[in-house]
């Protein structure tokens, strides 16, 4: 499964100082990858994916948030190396990995 979309990028307000960044994914999207993906999830209800912002890839996980939505952490050498802050819409691409 691959999810593409739009997302602004934005800061854990529990961690502000550490630059905690990251996009939330659709609702819509998160609720299809949380059926897709039970009895699959890790640690904190996680799901790996391999991860696109531009030309920048990498593989992490994606972590259930507020409001249903999945959220993916985006680390700030992908950040410095697309030019993206907190607040810019980045055009995101997460695949599973684990079905």
């Amino acid at each position: 499964m691959v999810v593409d979309f739009e997302s602004e990028l934005w800061l854990w307000e529990a961690r502000k100082t550490e630059s905690w960044t990251f996009v939330s994914l659709p609702v819509e999207a998160s609720d299809e990858i949380r059926d897709r993906t039970d009895g699959l999830r890790r640690g904190f209800g996680s799901v790996r994916v391999k991860a696109s912002i531009g030309t920048s890839h990498w593989l992490t996980s994606i972590f259930p948030g507020g409001g249903g939505a999945y959220v993916l952490p985006v680390k700030r050498a992908i950040r410095t190396a697309q030019k993206l802050a907190v607040g810019d819409v980045a055009a995101v691409s997460v695949e599973l990995v684990d079905l």
